[in-house]
């Protein structure tokens, strides 16, 4: 196979390969370096040797993952104040069809960040099962581990998930409906109707990476999470627009000075309030948006 043909064979399974890293990584930048790192070992393999591509690559793919999450935690222990996800807008298909309300929890920036909970090994069998539809068979033959040993991986996985952590559901329609209210509510000066969005027990987490302001701890509880609102409101949040983007499979709020992106805000929603809420204002961590907003 020539490398033409090679790297057009490969085009065809790029985006899934980009899902399954994404995933795995919870980082936008990291994800695409994986796929080109796993791109030029297709290029440069025995063809002979591969009967099913699309198998192949994902074994490569999950396994440099491994590699990676092996060395990012080291990373994220010394990282400044919370560590969040990268935001991957959604609505251009980036991250595949995110038509139930399962396939938008799963790349949801809530369950990335309960991914974080896992080692790196749970983290793999548990999104090549949850994500991909992988059986415990495949699973075993990607990871070179038994079959019984991944099932043991997965009922521990899903434990660690489920730990003593509510689901927060809203329908899209719910979800873009607070987005606005809160939007509206922030532009408008409305501090009694932004209070009435809050969940008593809502958290607001930030991540400025030390790169740019933001609380270097959870913000807890309606009262402290008001304050912090309504003082942002009248300081730093003067002279800013707000848009509203779709980022990983829900409505969230994408605030700009002039065409500068500064933050992405996914909101949590449960029985009908805000239960948490992802500031995302490390500017490394939105060039990936930023790329998909210029390629729009």
């Amino acid at each position: 196979m020539t490398i033409t043909a090679a790297a057009e064979e490969f085009e065809t399974h790029r985006s899934r390969l980009f899902g399954l890293a994404y995933r795995m990584l919870g980082s936008a930048h990291e994800a695409e370096d994986t796929v080109q790192d796993a791109y030029l070992r297709f290029s440069g393999a025995d063809r002979d040797g591969i009967e099913h591509p699309a198998a192949w690559l994902a074994k490569v793919v999950t396994n440099l993952c491994l590699n990676r999450l092996t060395s990012a935690r080291a990373r994220r222990e010394r990282y400044v104040g919370p560590w969040l996800p990268e935001p991957v807008i959604t609505s251009d298909g980036t991250l595949g069809p995110l038509e139930s309300a399962e396939q938008r929890d799963a790349v949801s920036l809530a369950m990335l960040v309960l991914l974080e909970r896992l080692t790196p090994t749970e983290r793999a069998v548990y999104v090549l099962r949850e994500a991909f539809g992988y059986g415990h068979r495949e699973i075993a033959g990607v990871l070179e581990l038994t079959e019984a040993n991944c099932r043991q991986l997965y009922r521990r996985a899903v434990r660690r998930m489920d730990d003593g952590q509510a689901r927060f559901e809203s329908t899209p329609e719910r979800q873009e409906e607070l987005v606005r209210s809160f939007l509206t509510a922030a532009r408008e000066g409305d501090f009694s109707g932004l209070e009435k969005l809050l969940a008593a027990d809502v958290v607001w987490s930030s991540d400025g990476g030390g790169k740019a302001q933001a609380a270097l701890r959870p913000i807890e509880g309606r009262e402290k999470v008001f304050r912090f609102l309504e003082g942002a409101t009248r300081t730093i949040l003067v002279g800013i627009g707000f848009t509203e983007i779709e980022i990983n499979g829900a409505t969230a709020l994408a605030a700009w000075a002039g065409d500068t992106l500064l933050a992405v805000v996914a909101l949590d929603v449960r029985d009908g309030l805000i239960a948490h809420a992802w500031a995302v204002v490390n500017p490394d961590k939105l060039d990936f948006v930023r790329r998909q907003l210029a390629r729009a």
